[in-house]
């Protein structure tokens, strides 16, 4: 055979149709189903969830041409792999915001960075099948393609209805991520919302219709004091761990009577034998600015993705001086904020200022040599050796002190040591085992040397990472107090609290008043009634009504009911589930929750400037690690228009100046909006540049990127954001931009050292 025939003979062999349909196949089907047995997600309905949605797939793809196969098949693998990853990560599925995310380079990049994917192996069986399917498709004559005929469809689709049935007459308890694959979540999610939103227009009843939310919001210190009299510490040390459950805790378990068996933190469990351990702790949401919120200012974080409330906080002063800091500084107190990862991102270095604390310290501030180098910031060990020496320092001052600590060594993708890493399983687990001992250590040293005879140590979690096959555990979280009067308190405290209640709890110890806008009840109080409270994780609303149910409502607005003592219980009796106007009920009660911080009209007011030097990096490599803005995840409402102002100056920046750059970016994707090249920054030449855009759809997750490069340093000395609603006058089309460019003539500035 000449070589012209082998060549032609090798492109259009006869069986490449057979072949490609078995790599479809395995990619959309028979990957799916061994990642979900080898990953110990084994449940009927997930099988049930792959095969349909998969078959599904490899009848529309099949013999179908490469433009239309090969870009939902790469598209199909990254949401596969970086599912896998965030279960892995956090312990819940993606919700539709979260895909803005899961397809971002630069998001995956740095939240994979240093320990790489945590599923290598799942990514290269992907890439090998779909570099199968292009090779097998090259080889195939474009004249034998022969689709799947349309009649196969109703296999697929009859497969879905099962599971619909199934789910509807015998409802799992299993976590989503056991029960759905991703694109199938994603589609049940969209349908649902679709068939609330008719039946709330068939009832005639809006979705804002007036609910009972007073048992939620109430302030509750009726109970029986624990004490005798006001506390007799001078001081209050909040530690927050980032992202620990309290099924970490053996007495927690114990209390419980928890399945998960992990000898997890040893050091920290035999603690809370020494001190007041609240076991049912509930932990109202995901993401630390929110854990942190509901902490520090007795109030509900967002019951949702929105925006969080914290961030909200920055447009609301007066409710921002009845937060714990605020209220502790009123009263003599000086309050400090440390922890170990950087304060821009998401506005920390605003908003723990706007709740009260006098000093707010990241990073930046730890002068001592970390054990690690971790992406995010302070390994764990350093950074309670450098909170020890802080200790000292205000110990030496002679003023009460409030100071609230937030590590970060628990944080995806993990710090640990090279010898932990050999002793656990995987690095999450040898990350938190670091964590255990960091702790202990820094526990033990506050005992030897006095601290704890005149300090109310508070330890908690700012969230739940969760652990996979363990109900509630994104909820689940845990508060251990040790204080001076720690024989008249009990090791174990009975009842139902969670992060609502810190603030109130630490006011009452002191007998200091409560604002009004402060919720919950006191840790320092027994209770012989129950109480309302309410938690949004790992994309599932969970309410228990005070009264002996647990309610628990999932992303399609179908809610089950459980007997249940307690909020966070494994073995809770069903007793039934329920849909329609109950459901919305249930959700307009969160909605409402989460407006509490909203103000009558829709203006919006942010001063993201904090007026201290920012240094400068030679060159910038990544929009959010070389971010100087912490102006992030905002909401603009639709029909209004966003006013930035900004005033930058130079500080010891040398005669080449910096270059700058301010971009805008939703769900962290770039956004295209008209913003003026902004001019070199020199010493003796400050840029001062206002801009505005029109917002004729509304804007969600919008954030500001100011990137600079440069020797020296920048001080903000504006970052303003206005938005407010559109008048007559102010007409534009969508795409257009009004801005402003001003070349700064004031004298230059001082140059002053960082």
């Amino acid at each position: 055979m000449s070589t012209p025939s082998r060549l032609l003979s090798w492109r259009h062999p006869t069986q490449s149709p057979f072949a490609q349909c078995l790599a479809l196949c395995a990619l959309f089907i028979f990957i799916p189903l061994a990642s979900r047995y080898l990953l110990g997600w084994s449940h009927a309905y997930g099988y049930l969830s792959d095969i349909a949605i998969g078959g599904l797939l490899v009848i529309l793809l099949y013999q179908r041409p490469l433009i239309i196969a090969l870009p939902v098949m790469i598209f199909w693998s990254v949401l596969t792999l970086a599912n896998v990853e965030l279960l892995t990560a956090v312990g819940r599925m993606p919700e539709a915001s979260d895909l803005h995310y899961l397809t971002d380079a630069q998001f995956v990049s740095r939240s994979t960075h240093g320990a790489g994917l945590s599923h290598p192996a799942l990514g290269l069986a992907l890439l090998a099948n779909i570099g199968l399917y292009l090779l097998l498709s090259l080889r195939q004559r474009a004249a034998v393609r022969r689709p799947i005929g349309n009649a196969w469809l109703l296999l697929p689709l009859a497969l879905l209805a099962v599971h619909a049935l199934l789910q509807y007459r015998m409802p799992s308890e299993s976590d989503q991520w056991f029960q759905f694959n991703l694109p199938h979540k994603l589609a049940a999610e969209g349908f649902s919302n679709g068939e609330q939103d008719l039946q709330s227009w068939l009832d005639n009843q809006p979705p804002g219709a007036p609910v009972n939310i007073a048992g939620l919001q109430q302030l509750d210190l009726d109970g029986t004091s624990l004490l005798e009299q006001a506390g007799r510490a001078r001081n209050v040390l909040i530690i927050t761990l980032e992202g620990i459950p309290g099924a970490y805790l053996a007495p927690s378990r114990d209390a419980l009577q928890s399945p998960y068996n992990g000898n997890t933190m040893v050091r920290l469990s035999r603690w809370a034998e020494q001190g007041m351990l609240t076991a049912d702790y509930v932990l109202h949401s995901h993401q630390t600015i929110r854990g942190l919120y509901s902490m520090l200012c007795g109030d509900f974080a967002k019951l949702d993705s929105g925006t969080p409330k914290g961030v909200e906080l920055l447009n609301n002063p007066s409710r921002s001086e009845q937060c714990l800091p605020a209220q502790m500084r009123k009263y003599g107190f000086s309050t400090h904020y440390l922890q170990g990862a950087g304060l821009r991102f998401m506005a920390k270095d605003q908003i723990m200022p706007q709740m009260g604390f006098d000093k707010t310290l990241g990073r930046d501030w730890f002068t001592n040599t970390p054990h690690l180098n971790f992406p995010w910031g302070m390994d764990d060990k350093s950074f309670f050796e450098g909170s020890l020496g802080y200790i000292n320092q205000l110990r030496q001052q002679g003023q009460p002190w409030m100071l609230t600590l937030m590590t970060v060594g628990t944080h995806q993708p993990y710090s640990a040591p090279a010898d932990y890493l050999q002793r656990f399983p995987d690095s999450k687990l040898a990350a938190v085992a670091y964590l255990d001992d960091a702790v202990g250590d820094f526990l033990d040293a506050l005992k030897q040397q006095g601290v704890l005879e005149d300090t109310l140590v508070i330890v908690t979690s700012d969230e739940s990472h969760g652990i996979e096959n363990l109900a509630l555990a994104s909820a689940w979280g845990f508060n251990l107090i040790l204080a001076p009067e720690q024989q008249q308190l009990p090791h174990l405290k009975q009842g139902v609290y969670g992060h609502v209640d810190l603030s109130a709890s630490v006011l009452d110890y002191f007998a200091l008043p409560v604002p009004g806008n402060i919720s919950g009840r006191s840790l320092l109080r027994d209770y012989n009634r129950g109480r309302q409270i309410i938690s949004y994780t790992n994309g599932l609303l969970r309410q228990h009504d005070g009264q002996g149910t647990f309610t628990e409502c999932d992303f399609q607005h179908v809610c089950r009911r459980y007997a249940s003592k307690g909020f966070i219980n494994d073995k809770s009796h069903y007793l039934g589930r329920f849909t329609g106007k109950p459901a919305r009920l249930l959700s307009q009660q969160a909605e409402l929750l989460n407006q509490s911080l909203r103000q009558a009209d829709t203006s919006q007011h942010y001063q993201f400037a904090n007026h201290q030097p920012i240094d400068l990096k030679p060159q910038r490599t990544d929009d959010w690690a070389d971010n100087l803005v912490g102006a992030q995840y905002l909401e603009l409402p639709q029909g209004t228009r966003t006013t930035v102002t900004m005033k930058i100056r130079a500080v010891n920046l040398d005669a080449a100046g910096a270059t700058l750059q301010l971009k805008t970016k939703e769900y962290d994707r770039d956004v295209a909006i008209t913003i003026p090249a902004l001019p070199k920054l020199t010493a003796d030449q400050p840029v001062s540049l206002t801009f505005s855009f029109d917002n004729l759809d509304a804007r969600k997750a919008f954030s500001f990127h100011l990137l600079g490069q440069g020797n020296g340093a920048i001080v903000l000395d504006e970052f303003r954001v206005t938005t407010e609603p559109r008048t007559d006058s102010l007409v534009a089309t969508k795409d257009e931009t009004q801005a402003r460019l001003e070349t700064a003539t004031e004298t230059p500035v001082e140059k002053v050292h960082n």
